[in-house]
């Protein structure tokens, strides 16, 4: 985009130029900074500041810990209101990415839906063995690491009763269940290991959005023989990729959040 360096603009190019400055950030696939803007819009800096303020102050941007811009929460408000998980996924896409990147295995992204977990998007693994379209299949919480950690923090009410035993390793006892919840909680990821299907490994951390609620639950799953060695390196890795998406979710004044 080519923006003449002048004086400053008023009336419809004053418009003009910070719906230019909206449009970047919003389809941009990560936050930006203001160098960032200023280049890409060709705006003399005095102007690109000016207007970053003001669109921040009218929360159409905001920005990150480490000063960068991304969609503000207005964008977060009509979201919610008309399709809520549509912009999660697509805030999450890059995130998953890396994690992919990271892990090599399959990456989920869960949420609530009732008493259901519903897997809503996925990057698939970079080995031939493992490769599934999770987002078709409706697997039981509490043989999910994904149900695991929305249920250690609240997002879903525990299960009553004999829980269903899908392998000799499924949690069938709720009070064996809690005791998953309460080390998923202090180590904060949750694994099941041959709980879902035997050889299957999976491990899940949460994603906080407004005030620090979870809203949902970002998560890879692979062969036990590959991943059982690396838990605790890769439970950390999605704990510090989960924390950089949260980042972008996590809204500085109280507004309706995607649930």
């Amino acid at each position: 985009m080519s923006t003449t360096r002048s004086e400053p603009a008023t009336g419809t190019q004053a418009l003009d130029r910070a719906a230019a400055l909206i449009r970047t950030v919003v389809e941009a696939d990560e936050p930006l900074s203001f160098v960032d803007l200023f280049e890409e819009c060709g705006l003399p800096k005095s102007t690109t500041s000016r207007l970053l303020t003001a669109l921040e102050r009218t929360e159409l941007l905001e920005r990150t810990v480490d000063g960068s811009y991304v969609a503000g929460p207005l964008f977060w408000l009509y979201a919610t209101r008309h399709d809520p998980w549509e912009e999660l996924v697509r805030l999450a896409r890059p995130t998953m990415e890396k994690v992919g990147k990271d892990s090599l295995e399959t990456v989920n992204l869960a949420v609530p839906r009732g008493d259901r977990v519903v897997q809503v998007a996925q990057v698939d693994t970079a080995y031939m063995l493992g490769t599934r379209d999770w987002t078709e299949v409706e697997v039981p919480a509490h043989c999910s690491a994904l149900g695991k950690v929305l249920y250690a923090h609240g997002v879903l009410d525990l299960p009553t009763g004999r829980l269903e035993q899908l392998t000799e390793h499924t949690v069938t006892d709720l009070a064996e269940l809690r005791d998953h919840l309460d080390k998923a909680r202090r180590r904060g990821f949750a694994t099941t290991v041959d709980e879902l299907e035997i050889g299957l490994t999976g491990l899940a951390v949460p994603v906080r959005g407004v005030d620090g609620a979870v809203i949902a639950a970002l998560g890879i799953s692979g062969p036990t023989q590959r991943l059982r060695s690396r838990l605790d390196d890769v439970g950390h890795t999605l704990i510090d990729r989960a924390d950089q998406l949260s980042v972008l979710l996590r809204r500085r004044t109280r507004k309706e959040t995607v649930a």
